[in-house]
């Protein structure tokens, strides 16, 4: 088989989330398959060294443009010049004329729901129109429509009915693990300038990662007497939480909370094994990788009851209502006082993670490939 990838934003230096997955996706297919041959469509980009070519895999650089003319003009070429038996496209959107059979990964559709386009940033508001003018376009034209949780099969299934849906967990990277070398945890403490105690927090601004839920928990901790952790984020720009803070009416708390900036991959096990605990209040994901590498490294987490967090969780989390301020500072309470729990969810957490790997993502992921080429060679065989 000649297999097509489209992980366009492979090269990026700052990765998050469908970059993440892409590459752990491409990486472990790498070391799985040695027979059929592939094409990685990558745009140009920083960090170049991220995958190396192999025999049977090649990286395709296609140069040009904003995201919907490199995907709806530049990739169907390359592709087409690749030969290409099969193009999987692995964040959400497609060509409309990929000129090859299509398999998708649909991470979500939230940007079919309701759109407020006064909330995030403005790049991620013109990506949910572009999303939401494409996807009902290309879905019907795809062989196989992989999705990430039963939740967002579900939510799919709704929205779009009669999708060829397949359900293939994501899993957590080797990296992730605890980390007990003394030496290395208090160089990340003083790169970072981290607190002695702190929760961590990993938030952007969409605003389905909850930020305002969680500054509400933390105004009432304080008030309290009762916030005994600082809250350490990562790449959250100062004007931003600001602004949220001024909307609180909350500035005081600006002292309790230490930006980052951005911290590379191969470092957040230093920062996940150096939290008491892991918030992750979200209002929707449709899986919620950072789970798990929490859990990966030992650290306890508090998620939400909504969507597919508890699908991921499991038993393993500390489970709120993240739309309840209340509930979230109740369980933060709950944690930063009680070391016997946090050991009990660090534990539980450590067994979860074993029913996800990147591995067996890929061998499932390899399966619909072969059973997708497999199905157009028997159609063109009946049509000879």
């Amino acid at each position: 088989m000649r297999i097509g990838i489209e992980a366009q934003r492979l090269f990026r230096p700052h990765k998050h989330g469908m970059d993440i997955v892409a590459l752990e996706l491409v990486k472990n297919l790498q070391q799985l398959d040695q027979h059929n041959e592939y094409f990685i469509f990558v745009k140009p980009d920083e960090d170049n060294t991220v995958l190396q070519e192999t025999a049977n895999f090649h990286i395709v650089e296609v140069a040009g443009g904003p995201y919907p003319l490199w995907e709806q003009v530049l990739l169907p070429r390359a592709a087409r010049r690749a030969k290409v038996d099969l193009l999987h496209c692995t964040s959400n959107t497609a060509p409309l004329k990929a000129g090859a059979p299509l398999v998708i990964t649909l991470h979500d559709i939230i940007y079919l729901e309701p759109l407020d386009l006064r909330r995030g940033s403005w790049y991620q508001r013109i990506g949910n129109l572009y999303r939401r003018w494409n996807v009902p376009k290309v879905v019907p034209q795809s062989r196989r429509i992989l999705t990430v949780s039963a939740f967002e099969q579900a939510r799919i299934e709704q929205r779009l009915p009669g999708s060829p849906l397949q359900v293939v967990y994501n899993g957590v990277g080797e990296q992730f693990r605890p980390i007990t070398d003394g030496a290395a945890l208090a160089a990340a403490q003083a790169q970072y300038g981290l607190p002695e105690r702190f929760m961590f927090f990993l938030a952007n601004t969409d605003p389905k990662k909850n930020l305002r839920g969680v500054l509400q928990a933390l105004a009432q901790l304080k008030q309290q007497g009762q916030l005994a952790c600082k809250l350490v984020m990562l790449d959250y720009k100062e004007s931003a939480l600001s602004a949220i803070l001024q909307e609180l009416n909350a500035p005081e708390l600006r002292a309790d909370i230490l930006l980052c900036g951005y911290v590379p991959n191969h470092q957040l096990p230093l920062i996940y094994s150096l939290a008491e605990i892991f918030l992750y209040p979200s209002l929707r994901e449709s899986f919620g990788i950072p789970i798990l590498e929490a859990m990966a490294c030992g650290t306890p987490v508090i998620t939400s009851t909504t969507s597919s967090m508890p699908e991921v969780a499991g038993d393993a989390a500390l489970l709120i209502d993240p739309t309840k301020p209340e509930a979230i500072a109740a369980a933060i309470r709950q944690l930063q006082n009680n070391p016997a729990e946090r050991a009990m969810l660090a534990a539980k957490g450590l067994e979860r993670v074993k029913h996800f790997s990147w591995r067996e993502t890929a061998h499932q992921v390899l399966q619909v490939y072969k059973q997708v080429v497999n199905n157009e060679r028997v159609a063109a065989t009946r049509t000879a």
